[in-house]
């Protein structure tokens, strides 16, 4: 057993043994247990030291907890107990052994209709239950769907992310909850209802028929802004195609559960998880009996709440056998079982009469009478067959085609044209308003239900009229902080993208200097705006001064920033002038603002003694004269002696050491 983490081997309260870590997420770590006291093997959940230390958040976690406890479902996974040790919260729960529907997901999606009803409407049954009992779960995701080795499916943390969410809400201003399936209103300010989790289910059916997540970005803030400007697609649009026209289909009635599940504006959506579990069920209902298109089903998926006569689902009988069931009513009620003689009461009214007389035979009845009564009631029963046959083809008709109409081509069209044809069709339209790229200011850019789709006679059509394209200002960020830049972003409908270090000679260190984009540009919403920020001036490019004098060296560095020390001596230079700078350390590079450079001033060359070499031989005068530290020219008069006459500089005079000295030789 690995003693890296501490918990480990430890008895929770004395009861709960740790025996393996199951997992570990953002807000608390699951371990696997045994329940000594009544030798059980279960799930323990214990929240991370951070959260456990506030006491608001103690009291809150104990009351959720015990709140899911009361929850009392075949879906979700049960609540045995909960506490705190070593000021640790945690929760006890039924261990579900198997995986996680995030595991399913990753391995199989996208999945067929039928199989994604029949794995989310357990999910949708346990999530009603809780709404029933007044809990929302908040935090409904595929990691928190567990399904057992034998099938079985259950939800997990019912409770604890409105815990969680109250205390960091408070002391972090954080959001919990995964952003993939987080509700719009939830990112705008914070309010929580039974149509968060509408929304997650929604998102989640989404990513289940399609493989893939609606709402993405390269960061959190990117996909939060997705959630709260863009509707999603109808998951049949990114189907595989090779479902299309086949019973893997999406049908679109399927198509309006889930957009209107997952619609931005929660008055859109089902007002909880029952009236979605009713859509949910009556579309399965529908894919089993393998009906692709049924316009009714379509229009009732958009309803929010339950309607009693939409609810019951009453199957018409087969027209032969209900015509039969017809045909013995009315026999039954139109022959009598007695005959009338013509002098009983009532025989002159036509009345038929049932008494407790004997029936006479057969025989005893005229043939005639016997057929005549065989014709009438072949005839009442082709009258009845062709009433009820004419009653149920044209409520058929009318239920099934009649009442709709196709909705025309209204894209492209101004208001008042659009309003035109409406009329002219018999139609109403609810202009709603919204952004384009492609269609110019106040034309129609799409209608719901969209052209050559059935609707209602007199029904209404949602028209979106453009608005234009969608662009927003880059603000202005020089001078603010990283985060206040950020803000402003994200109030302006853009994203922050990466961050740059510049030099800057007006900004502050850790400030920024300004966007990747300039300042009032109109980009695309979400556009991702780069931060410079600023690292301060830039440094100084060291160039040479080498025989400049110190003072304007000295000045000439300073203005860059820079301190200037003189070395303590001076140097002699036979190419520098006295008090002009003979070398400066450093040579060359660059030097941060601040910095130190050293300049040695030149003393001008060293002044040494020429030495007597008159009336020595040339050799002799010149290693005297190099030892002195001269060099030497030598001028022959190739005279008889062969001697230095003189120099010159001449003897005792001062000269520059390393300067020339001039012997003539006669």
């Amino acid at each position: 057993m690995s003693n890296t983490d501490p918990l480990l081997g430890h008895v929770l309260d004395g009861r709960y043994e740790i025996l393996r870590k199951l997992a570990r997420g953002g807000m608390a770590t699951v371990y696997l247990a045994t329940d000594r006291r009544l030798t059980r093997t279960v799930a323990v959940k214990v929240m991370h030291d951070n959260l456990g230390s506030d006491q608001d958040f103690s009291s809150r976690f104990d009351r959720e907890a015990r709140a899911a406890a009361r929850l009392s479902h075949p879906n979700v996974v049960s609540v045995f107990d909960q506490g705190m040790d070593a000021g640790r919260p945690y929760m006890v729960m039924e261990y579900v052994e198997g995986s996680t529907l995030r595991h399913l997901i990753t391995r199989e999606a996208p999945l067929e209709p039928q199989r994604v009803l029949d794995l989310i409407i357990p999910v949708t049954a346990a999530v009603a239950a809780a709404h029933e009992a007044g809990i929302i779960h908040r935090d409904l995701k595929p990691e928190n769907v567990l399904i057992s080795t034998r099938g079985q499916i259950k939800v997990a943390d019912f409770g604890l992310a409105r815990a969680v969410t109250a205390h960091t809400a408070t002391a972090q201003g954080m959001l919990i909850g995964t952003v993939s399936y987080i509700a719009p209103e939830l990112v705008t300010h914070g309010h929580a209802d039974t149509r968060c989790d509408v929304y997650a289910l929604g998102i989640l059916l989404f990513e289940m028929l399609t493989g893939k997540k609606p709402h993405t970005g390269d960061t959190p803030i990117q996909v939060a802004y997705s959630h709260v400007h863009n509707e999603i697609t109808p998951p049949s649009a990114s189907a595989p195609a090779q479902w299309r026209d086949t019973r893997s289909a999406v049908p679109p009635y399927l198509d309006a559960l889930v957009m209107a599940a997952a619609a931005r504006q929660p008055a859109d959506r089902p007002a909880d998880a029952k009236v979605l579990l009713d859509h949910l069920r009556q579309a399965r209902e529908a894919i089993e009996r393998g009906v692709m298109d049924d316009p009714l089903l379509t229009a009732r998926m958009r309803e929010t709440s339950l309607d009693a006569a939409t609810q019951l689902t009453v199957q018409v009988p087969a027209v032969a056998g209900h015509l039969d069931e017809v045909q013995r009513t009315a026999t039954l009620r139109f022959t009598p079982s007695t005959p009338m003689s013509p002098s009983h009461p009532g025989a002159a009214d036509g009345m038929p009469y049932y008494d407790s007389l004997p029936l006479p035979s057969p025989a005893a009845v005229p043939l005639q009478q016997r057929q005549a009564r065989k014709r009438r009631r072949g005839a009442v029963s082709l009258v009845l067959l062709l009433l009820v046959t004419a009653v149920l083809g044209v409520g058929a008709w009318y239920f099934l085609a009649g009442r709709f109409t196709t909705t025309p081509d209204f894209d492209n069209l101004t208001r008042d044209k659009a309003t035109k044809l409406a009329a002219e069709h018999g139609l109403l339209l609810d202009f709603q308003q919204e952004y384009s790229e492609t269609v110019p200011v106040n034309q129609v850019t799409r209608t719901n239900p969209t052209a050559g789709d059935r609707v209602l006679r007199g029904g209404t059509v949602v028209a979106y009229l453009s608005k234009g394209q969608e662009r927003y200002a880059v603000p202005f960020l020089s001078g603010k902080t990283p985060e206040a830049a950020e803000a402003a972003l994200i109030e302006a409908h853009l994203t922050r993208g990466k961050d740059k270090e510049v030099y800057s000679e007006n900004i502050e260190v850790g400030f920024v200097v300004n966007g990747t984009i300039k300042a009032g540009e109109m980009v695309k919403p979400g556009t991702a705006v780069g931060l410079n920020i600023s690292n301060g001036p830039p440094p100084v490019k060291i160039t040479s001064v080498v025989g400049k004098t110190f003072d304007e060296a000295k000045a000439y560095f300073e203005d860059l920033k820079l301190h200037v020390v003189r070395a303590p001596e001076d140097v002699f230079s036979t190419k520098v002038p006295a008090g002009s700078v003979a070398s400066q350390d450093p040579k060359k590079g660059t030097l941060e603002r601040g910095g130190t450079i050293t300049l040695t001033v030149s003393k001008g060359p060293e002044m040494i003694t020429v030495p007597n070499v008159r009336l020595l031989t040339v050799d002799q005068a010149t290693e005297k004269l190099k030892k002195a530290g001269f060099e030497v020219k030598v001028v022959d008069s190739n005279g008889f002696f062969n001697r230095v006459a003189y120099s010159d500089p001449g003897e005792g005079q001062q000269a520059p050491k390393g300067s020339t000295v001039t012997i003539y030789v006669s």
